[in-house]
C-alpha cells in the first residue's frame, strides 16, 4: 500500500504529467491499493499469499519472509511454496515479463536462497553494507564487481569492509547495527548472509592452527550417531562424528561420516565404521521416544555385539545442545585431525543453526555430551559388552 501510493503520486505529479502527457489515470479506478490508467495499464498492491487471478509484466515481491516467523520451518516453507506454486507463473507474457524478488536474507532456505540453489533465471543483485568480495561465488549468481550483467550495474567498491552508504550510515553507526541487531540479525538484514560470515554459534577462525596429523595417544573416543529420519531429504542426513578427549583434557574431532541412504544402507555403514574405529571406541546412539526406538536401539545393540553401545533420547533443541561443545571451541580447546571431511564439518558448523544441514553438529553435541557425562543412559544387564 505504501509503495503503491507512492508510485500514484509520482503519475500524477507535474513532473511526470511533463514528460509523458499521454499517461491518465483512470477516475473509476484511482484508490491507494489499485489504480489504473486509461489504456488499461495498471499496479495493484496485493498481500503476499493473495496472488490468485492477479498477473502484471512486472511483479514485484517485497520482503516474503517474516522476520518473526522465518525461522520456523513449517512458515519458511510455506512461504517458498507460494513462490513456486503461486507466484512464478503470475507474469502476462512467460518470456518478456519479470519477476523481481527484493529481500533481506533470513535463512539459507529461504526464497532467495531457493533461487539460488535451484539456479533459477535470475539476476543476483546483493548489496552487502560492508564490502565482501567473495559472496556466494558458489552460486555462479553474485553481480561480480568487475562483470557487469544485463542490469548494467557494477558494484564501485573494492576494498573488503568498504560501507555500502557512508552517507547515510556511517562507521560508528554500522557497528552501533551490529550490537543491536546482534550477529545472526545484521548478517541477513545487512550483510544479505542468512548467518554471519565469520560463522553462527561457532566462528571458524576458532579452528585455525588446529588442524593436527593425529590425536595425542591416550585419547578417549566416543563415536555418536545422529540418525535422519528419511531418504535424500534436502535438510537431514545420517552423521556420526568421532570425538575423543585427550589426556590433557582438550578434545579432538577425529573423523566425520554421512549418508543420505536409510534402512539396511545406514546399518552396513554404523557396523563398517565400528569395525574400522575398533572396539575402543564407544559407540552412542540417540533413542526416539516410545516403543518404536527401544526396538531399534536394541535391534542396533544386537548387531554391534562386542562393542560399548550406549542410547538415550535427546533433549532440548539443537542449539542448546551445541553450546558447551561451542563453549570449547571458543576457548580453542578443539582440534580437527586433518581429513577430507575437514571443509564439510567447519562449513556446517559455521552455518549452524542458519544452515540447511545440522546433523553433524547434532552429532557432535551427542559425543561431547557422552564424554563429559551428562548424558544419562539406559542400563541394561551387562555379562557382555551392550546397551548401557
Amino acid at each position: 500500500m505504501r509503495d503503491n501510493t507512492k508510485m500514484r503520486r509520482l503519475v500524477e505529479s507535474e513532473w511526470y504529467r511533463s514528460l509523458w502527457p499521454e499517461v491518465q489515470l483512470a477516475s473509476d479506478q484511482n484508490a491507494k491499493g489499485k489504480f489504473e490508467n486509461t489504456r488499461s495499464g495498471g499496479r495493484e498492491g496485493r498481500p503476499f499469499a493473495s496472488m490468485t487471478g492477479g498477473r502484471g509484466d512486472r511483479v514485484i515481491i517485497d520482503d516474503p519472509h517474516s522476520t518473526e516467523t522465518a525461522e520456523s520451518d513449517v512458515e519458511r516453507a510455506n512461504t517458498v511454496r507460494i513462490f513456486r506454486e503461486s507466484i512464478s507463473d503470475r507474469l502476462n507474457d512467460l518470456e518478456r515479463s519479470a519477476i523481481v524478488v527484493i529481500m533481506q536474507r533470513l535463512h539459507e532456505n529461504d526464497v532467495a536462497g531457493t533461487i539460488l540453489k535451484l539456479r533459477l533465471p535470475y539476476v543476483h543483485l546483493c548489496l552487502p553494507m560492508e564490502y565482501d568480495p567473495s559472496p556466494y561465488k558458489s552460486s555462479g549468481r553474485m553481480i561480480d564487481p568487475g562483470e557487469p550483467t544485463r542490469i548494467g550495474f557494477v558494484d564501485p567498491r573494492t576494498a573488503d569492509g568498504e560501507l555500502l552508504l557512508p552517507e547515510r550510515f556511517s562507521r560508528e553507526a554500522v557497528e552501533a547495527l551490529k550490537v543491536v541487531k546482534g550477529s545472526y540479525g545484521y548478517a541477513g538484514q545487512y550483510q544479505q548472509r542468512p548467518t554471519a560470515r565469520e560463522g553462527g554459534l561457532f566462528k571458524r577462525h576458532w579452528f585455525e592452527g588446529k588442524i593436527v596429523r593425529q590425536a595425542p595417544p591416550g585419547t578417549r573416543w566416543v563415536r555418536h550417531w545422529d540418525l535422519a529420519a528419511t531418504k535424500k531429504t534436502t535438510a537431514a542426513k545420517t552423521a556420526g562424528v568421532k570425538l575423543g578427549k585427550a589426556p590433557d583434557g582438550s578434545y579432538v574431532v577425529g573423523h566425520v561420516v554421512t549418508t543420505q541412504d536409510e534402512g539396511n544402507a545406514v546399518r552396513r555403514l554404523i557396523k563398517t565404521t565400528a569395525e574400522t574405529d575398533g572396539t575402543d571406541v564407544v559407540i552412542s546412539l540417540p533413542q526416539d521416544p516410545g516403543q518404536a526406538g527401544k526396538v531399534q536401539v536394541k535391534d542396533f545393540v544386537s548387531m554391534l555385539a562386542g562393542w560399548v553401545v550406549k542410547a538415550d533420547p535427546e533433549t532440548g533443541d539443537k542449539a542448546t545442545r551445541a553450546e558447551p561443545f561451542s563453549s570449547q571451541c571458543e576457548a580453542g580447546n578443539v582440534c580437527l585431525v586433518q581429513g577430507e571431511w575437514n571443509d564439510a564439518y567447519l562449513d556446517e558448523l559455521c552455518l549452524f543453526p542458519g544452515g540447511a544441514f545440522k546433523d553433524q553438529v547434532d552429532a557432535t553435541s551427542g559425543a561431547f555430551g557422552r564424554l563429559v557425562g551428562n548424558r544419562q543412559s539406559q542400563t541394561t544387564s551387562a555379562t557382555v559388552k551392550g546397551l548401557y
